[in-house]
C-alpha cells in the first residue's frame, strides 16, 4: 500500500514537472527545459548539447521570459490608463450634466418669474378696468400665490 502511495505520488510530481516545461526556439529547433534539462521532443539531449549551447538555450529561455513578463506588465499598464481614461469620462460627463441641470434650472427661475410677471400685469389690467368680481379676485390672488410658489421652488433648485 505504501509502495502505490509512493509511486503514484511519483507520477504525479514527474505529470507536474512536465507540464511545466518552458519551449524555447534556438537555431530554428524548438527545445523544451525542464529545470536544467533540455528536451528535443520527448527525449533528453541535454548531454549531447555542448555547455556553450546549453547556455545559449537557457539564456534565450531567460530572455523569453524577461519579455513575456515587460508584455504582461505594458498590458496591466494600458488596462490602468484605460481604466482612468474612463474613470475621466464619467466624471467629465457627470460634470456635464451638472452645468445642464444649473443652466435649466437657471431657464425654469426665469420662465416661472417671466410668467409671474405676465399674470399680475394681466391681472392688474382686469382689475384697473373694473372686470373683476370679488369671486373672480380671489381666483387671480391663489392663482398669483401659487405663481410665487413656483417662483420660489425654481429658486431653491437654483
Amino acid at each position: 500500500m505504501k509502495t502505490l502511495k509512493l509511486f503514484l505520488t511519483t507520477i504525479f510530481l514527474l505529470a507536474i514537472t512536465i507540464s511545466f516545461a518552458q519551449k524555447v526556439d534556438y537555431n530554428g529547433t524548438t527545445y523544451s527545459v525542464k529545470g536544467n534539462a533540455i528536451f528535443m521532443g520527448k527525449s533528453d539531449i541535454t548531454s549531447t548539447l555542448s555547455p556553450e549551447e546549453q547556455a545559449n538555450i537557457k539564456n534565450r529561455l531567460s530572455e523569453q521570459i524577461l519579455a513575456e513578463k515587460k508584455l504582461k506588465e505594458a498590458e496591466k499598464a494600458q488596462k490602468r490608463a484605460e481604466k482612468k481614461q474612463k474613470a475621466a469620462e464619467k466624471k467629465q460627463k457627470k460634470a456635464e450634466n451638472e452645468i445642464k441641470k444649473k443652466e435649466k434650472a437657471k431657464k425654469n427661475y426665469s420662465d416661472a418669474q417671466d410668467r409671474y410677471e405676465k399674470e399680475l400685469k394681466r391681472h392688474e389690467k382686469l382689475r384697473n378696468k373694473g372686470k373683476l368680481s370679488p369671486e373672480d379676485e380671489a381666483k387671480w390672488q391663489r392663482k398669483l400665490e401659487g405663481l410665487q410658489n413656483n417662483i420660489e421652488k425654481s429658486r431653491k433648485k437654483m
